[in-house]
């Protein structure tokens, strides 16, 4: 019975092809759409994650002002760099801390000028930002401390200014300094707020702020945690050092703020989860859409069948064999529109997720749950049509014209 009231529906949907197919075109948009929005959703929130990820381990960072800029302090005096050592020392949890100082610029080599951004620190900067080197070395405590012309360049410097080029050796300027490239960082990639995290010169701490800024201030403390170490404990202890350190009484409030980089991942993935279930919400409906469009047919399909039926009734078909008849059709025309859907789906994510530069995860669990409610569609959706069948009086039909 299962098997000859498949046949009977696959036979029909051959019949009428076109019909089908815009019957099912709804189920199609849907299913995909679902699918779509919570694939490459779960990968913008891969992306995001590897790129907090990316800013350092268990990483701190402490700016001037109550609002977080590299550029400005809001009135609210700068660091100093004795402002990270004391860090390193005396809060408990700190594995390291470094001074960050930033600048920007045109970068010339032999004609070749590019605009990027020039960061001083000290050598602690590398594990703070946790950066690897893929070629030279980092610069030394001699030259740290000298204020040595010597830098290291990111991986978008390197593509653009050397190409294939070996730049270790090589003299670049920055503005009006002429320093060595002694080494170049490991790529990171796009950063968690857009920009590049590659289009950088490092350069030592005193070297920017004498040769180039011609200012000692500092914009930001980068501070990396110790594993293990209590987050809530290490930003009390830094909050109560630099009060302490910047002379505010107890009725002042911080004129810094303290932004922590996991936090921040936690928050931006939850909000990308939430936009992505909303749209996913919002896509649903196309579904409901779907299965409208397939009670519609089958209502019309009853009623272009009614003397088949009334046929069928008359030499004995039960009412629950109609029914079943009729509500196998619906269903498979349903997961047609769902197959069809999950395999547009999976084409569309893949091109999405190059175009945005996202990781493509295939979630085997949301395209069967996509299947199982596009077929729960067509049970639900066709079911008062099929009961229309069953119920039609064998007379009556056998009169219809």
């Amino acid at each position: 019975m299962f098997f000859s009231s498949l046949l009977l529906a696959l036979r029909s949907m051959r019949r009428n092809l076109l019909r089908s197919f815009l019957t099912i075109l709804g189920i199609i948009i849907g299913v995909s759409a679902v699918v779509t929005m919570v694939t490459v959703g779960t990968g913008a929130t891969l992306a995001i994650q590897s790129q907090i990820e990316g800013l350092g381990t268990n990483l701190l960072q402490l700016r001037p002002g109550q609002r977080l800029s590299h550029w400005s302090s809001g009135g609210s005096p700068w660091f100093k760099e004795a402002d990270a050592w004391a860090i390193a020392q005396q809060v408990g949890g700190v594995l390291t801390a470094a001074p960050e100082s930033r600048s920007n610029g045109t970068v010339v080599v032999e004609g070749r000028n590019w605009g990027s951004n020039f960061i001083g620190s000290t050598r602690n900067w590398m594990t703070t930002g946790n950066w690897k080197l893929v070629d030279g070395r980092i610069f030394s405590e001699e030259e740290e401390a000298s204020g040595a012309a010597v830098c290291l360049i990111g991986a978008t410097i390197h593509r653009q200014l050397f190409g294939m080029q070996a730049a270790v050796g090589a003299s670049l300027r920055l503005r009006d300094m002429h320093c060595e490239v002694i080494g170049v960082l490991g790529a990171k990639g796009q950063g968690a707020f857009g920009n590049d995290q590659d289009d950088l010169v490092l350069v030592p701490l005193r070297t920017l702020q004498r040769r180039i800024t011609g200012s000692s201030r500092v914009n930001t403390l980068m501070v990396s945690m110790a594993n293990g170490a209590n987050p809530d404990q290490v930003k009390a202890g830094l909050r109560e050092l630099m009060r302490e350190r910047r002379k505010l009484a107890s009725s002042d409030e911080d004129n810094f703020n303290i932004l922590d980089t996991k936090q921040l991942g936690e928050t931006l993935s939850g909000t990308t989860r939430v936009m992505t279930s909303l749209l996913g919400a919002v896509a649903a409906v196309s579904l409901l859409v779907g299965g409208i469009g397939i009670m519609n047919i089958m209502l019309v399909s009853v009623t272009e069948r009614t003397r088949e039926i009334g046929l069928r009734l008359a030499i004995g078909a039960l009412e629950g064999e109609v029914l079943t008849q009729f509500l196998i059709e619906a269903v498979v025309l349903a997961c047609v529109g769902g197959l069809l859907g999950l395999i547009l789906a999976v084409g569309a994510s893949i091109g999405l997720a190059q175009i945005m530069d996202v990781p493509f995860v295939f979630n085997p669990g949301v395209n069967l749950l996509a299947f199982v409610f596009s077929a729960a569609i067509g049970v639900i959706f066709g079911y008062f049509p099929a009961r229309r069948a069953a119920k039609l009086d064998p007379i009556e039909a056998l009169r219809h014209e």
